[in-house]
């Protein structure tokens, strides 16, 4: 499909003015994870849910973040919280999210209704194709955000996917497509992308042209958990080369000062540590072995775990380093077992599992990496993850209504 990609309609704008205003810089990021993206829907509906408090209940995430990230089913989420609808607002609310997931994920992921076959089922279909045939998937997210495009989101996003074709990572993100109209595309066609898990849903390709340039470009996409299944370092990569270039939206930085960023990094669980699969087990794996283990893939299992946790390890050693720790909530699950585990059992009882875990993740808490063994461990002030998110929501209010005092923009919107 071609479609244009300079005409740039002017975007509604976040009621967030930019960051040279305030102090931070506010960064939510969203990993992927297919049906575990249930997980982080219970946390945005939460933090959210508190800024409502704090300053109404129109209050959506899209007016506190400076950059939302979403990789895979963190894209799609994302999609859902930045897109406008006809009144400029965000599409979906954040407690709306699991709603869609609830209802979507048991036709975009059906289940063998055998399960005695069911993993023979799964050995064929890997054999001979992608295990579902995305075509829910690609019905629902074209009507919900219709012909929206990557320039027209309420706040910067950043998504990534993968070329296929050129063997590289595809980021979609609000900063790059201010230089590059190519990467103007229908938000529809970036969220199957960065969708598009390997052995599991079907590659997507789609064009876009620039109708003054002439210029068109091929898009062959994959999973962007390929490339990075915790975005949160693409994110951040994205903001600090707008400030090396010297971007007025924002305000000059030392090198390394990551105290100026606030990072809110949701993870979707990942199965509990003494682990999913053993060596002694996978020795004997071929082709097939990697590619089916009873209802996963260890192979991408493998990666797009391997992908969050060292991006995680590196943030957390950076921002410990410069004493920054404070500025950097990451909040993960690592005890899941069983289907809770998967990124597809989608049956209404694991679904509503899954819920339920989201909600007592709430509840645990707040971890950190330890850089010594590598392994993830309650840090000694007792905070709660629930607790952290309350603290959160305070500094980014704060922060916002600093933006609106200091911005001659945000002032004069006060005033009305």
């Amino acid at each position: 499909m071609n479609y244009p990609t300079n005409l740039f309609i002017d975007s509604p704008k976040s009621p967030l003015q930019p960051p040279t205003y305030g102090n931070q810089i506010t960064i939510l990021s969203i990993d992927g994870g297919g049906i575990r993206g249930i997980i982080p829907g219970t946390i945005l509906a939460f933090l959210e849910a508190q800024l409502q408090k704090l300053d109404g209940e129109e209050a959506r995430l899209s007016d506190y973040f400076d950059v939302i990230a979403g990789t895979s089913t963190g894209g799609l989420v994302t999609a859902m919280l930045s897109t406008p609808d006809e009144k400029n607002r965000p599409l979906f609310a954040a407690k709306d999210i699991n709603d869609f997931y609830l209802e979507h994920c048991p036709k975009i992921f059906p289940q063998d209704s055998s399960a005695l076959f069911a993993p023979a089922a799964n050995l064929v279909r890997s054999l001979s194709g992608p295990k579902y045939d995305g075509k829910h998937l690609h019905e629902v997210v074209r009507e919900k955000l219709g012909e929206k495009t990557l320039s027209q989101t309420l706040t910067n996003i950043v998504i990534p996917t993968f070329d296929i074709k050129n063997l590289q990572p595809t980021i979609f993100s609000s900063y790059k497509v201010k230089k590059d109209p190519c990467l103007n595309a229908l938000l529809s066609d970036i969220c199957i992308s960065t969708s598009a898990a390997p052995t599991y849903l079907p590659a997507h390709h789609f064009e876009t042209e620039d109708y003054i340039n002439g210029k068109l470009r091929e898009f062959n996409l994959v999973d962007g958990g390929v490339a990075a299944n915790n975005p949160t370092l693409v994110a951040i990569s994205e903001v600090t080369k707008e400030i090396t270039k010297g971007n007025r939206d924002f305000f000059s930085i030392k090198a390394n000062d990551y105290s100026r960023f606030l990072v809110i990094s949701l993870g979707t669980g990942t199965a509990k540590s003494e682990g999913k699969y053993s060596a002694l087990h996978a020795a004997k794996w071929g082709l097939l072995g990697w590619l089916t283990s009873d209802d996963s893939t260890p192979l991408v299992d493998v990666f797009t775990q391997a992908s969050s946790d060292m991006v995680d390890f590196h943030l957390a050693t950076v921002f410990q380093a410069l004493h920054s720790e404070e500025s950097y909530l990451r909040i993960q699950d690592d005890t899941l077992t069983g289907p809770l585990a998967s990124v597809d059992v989608a049956t209404e009882k694991n679904l509503e599992d899954l819920v339920k875990v989201g909600e007592e993740l709430l509840k645990k808490p707040v971890s950190r990496v330890n850089l010594d063994y590598g392994q993830v461990e309650a840090i000694g002030n007792k905070e709660t993850n629930e607790e952290a998110l309350i603290r959160m929501a305070a500094i980014l209010s704060k922060e916002k209504r600093l933006r609106d005092m200091r911005s001659p923009q945000g002032h004069a919107a006060q005033k009305k």
